[in-house]
């Protein structure tokens, strides 16, 4: 069994839609109590508090804000489950220290298991059962359908969704997406997305460059936000007073009315342009599945490429770049072809390019000279091979995966675990609540060994 996940688009009435929002506030200010009381328990007398102790504290939680007991208890653990994970990032140096979360950046809740909900659908369309809140119609279409595991409420401008966790019968994965088994390379480009070869035949795929040409609408808007009184979120201001002629306070004016009109305006724009890129991406992968249970493409660190310049280092041409790179969605093609290998048990490949350096390289005769940037055509000078760039470079990371190229080669033994997407690839750990499971488990289960098990008071 595999899990997938299924999103709908959630259809509330007015009554049902402000049960959503209160909910999503209660948990909002669940997440916020968990911060605030992590961070005073540290600074006040040096103690961290761990998620076990803030979830053992629930029912005497609920016990003084009895607002809570109408929200399912996995609920309301989940969430302190996201706060645990937050500083658990923080520690490992992965993210930011946590934060107090305002409502527009709180975006919903999780149901961590088959609890507290119900769905009433076989994967088209149907209609959503929440304890306390009501039934909500649902619309979309899934892929595939399993048995639902999970539920995740997701409110993204202005719009609720319901993102269901479902566990798919490995059978049924694997024929979901027919392949003719061959074996393809692509290589990712800001001109060209795609640039692929199977050693008989090859093309181009041009990068539809969504963000570039919504840029001149957004510029547009972000001018037509500063023009209007933003919020001021420091401190804590959030509307501004009018003075008379005599120079006193009058009439309260609102400060964010027009500018949350404007700002509604760039998230819809925004918005668009990420479903743009998420459409195109998929489609494309779609189509190189259903032809290839091979997938070669060269090592790409894409935060790394599209990292910001040190000072003196034409910044802004390096800008220019990094929104043409993030603009193709490098990141986003692979990991689909990676999801879409594994439903199939396929294989992904990636070339290590310092070592074979795709781009500097003749696939004739595996002679190696630097190009610039600028330069689209490869041309030899050693054998005299022409080629336009991109395709030859797929070219050379084909011949090293088939252990054909002059005076480099490999094999699939070589490709290291995380590359590969077959079914005996490891599987990368992350924060869960399954893994919160056996952890409880574990503390759970006796060891054989003399070991004190009274409760530590620390």
């Amino acid at each position: 069994m595999a899990l997938r996940r299924a999103t709908f688009r959630l259809y509330p009435t007015k009554q049902v839609n402000e049960k959503l929002c209160y909910h999503r506030k209660l948990h909002k200010d669940l997440y916020n109590a968990a911060v605030s009381n992590r961070i005073t328990s540290y600074k006040k007398f040096g103690k961290s508090v761990t998620y076990f102790e803030q979830q053992n504290c629930l029912p005497d939680f609920k016990e003084v804000w009895t607002e809570y007991k109408q929200i399912n208890s996995q609920a309301l653990q989940a969430t302190l489950k996201r706060v645990d994970y937050a500083f658990q990032r923080f520690l490992k140096g992965l993210g930011a220290y946590p934060k107090f979360k305002s409502i527009r950046h709180y975006s919903g809740w999780t149901y961590p298991s088959f609890t507290g909900w119900k769905v009433h659908s076989t994967g088209d369309n149907g209609y959503l059962e929440l304890a306390k809140i009501g039934q909500i119609q649902i619309r979309g279409k899934a892929r595939l359908w399993g048995h639902p595991k999970a539920l995740d409420i997701v409110n993204r401008n202005g719009k609720w969704y319901a993102s269901i966790i479902l566990d798919v019968d490995d059978t049924l994965l694997k024929n979901s997406r027919p392949s003719e088994g061959g074996t393809v390379a692509i290589d990712l480009g800001c001109n060209d997305a795609i640039a692929w070869t199977n050693g008989t035949d090859g093309g181009l795929i041009p990068a539809p460059r969504f963000f570039r040409k919504a840029e001149q609408r957004n510029k547009q808007l972000g001018k037509a936000k500063r023009r209007k009184r933003s919020p001021n979120f420091k401190n804590k201001t959030k509307a501004s007073y009018e003075l008379g002629r005599d120079g006193n306070r009058h009439r309260p004016v609102s400060a964010s009315r027009r500018w949350k009109k404007v700002q509604s305006l760039v998230s819809n724009l925004n918005r668009k342009v990420a479903n743009q890129r998420q459409n195109f991406v998929h489609q494309e992968t779609t189509r190189i599945i259903s032809s290839n249970s091979t997938v070669v493409t060269e090592k790409l660190e894409v935060k790394n490429m599209s990292a910001k310049a040190k000072k003196g280092k034409r910044k802004k041409q390096k800008s220019g770049l990094n929104k043409s790179i993030l603009d193709v969605g490098m990141g986003m093609i692979k990991d689909a072809l990676k999801a879409k290998l594994s439903d199939i048990g396929g294989l992904f490949v990636e070339v290590p390019t310092k070592k074979v350096k795709p781009s500097q390289t003749c696939p004739k005769c595996g002679h190696q000279e630097k190009k610039d940037l600028g330069q689209r055509t490869h041309a030899c000078n050693n054998c005299g091979y022409t080629q336009q760039r991109d395709i030859a470079s797929a070219e050379v990371m084909l011949l090293w995966h088939l252990n054909n190229l002059q005076a480099l080669g490999t094999s699939v033994s070589d490709v290291d675990d995380c590359s590969s997407t077959s079914s005996t690839g490891k599987r990368k750990q992350a924060g869960s609540m399954k893994q919160l499971g056996q952890v409880k488990r574990q503390k759970s289960t006796p060891t054989g060994l003399d070991v004190d098990t009274t409760p530590s008071t620390k």
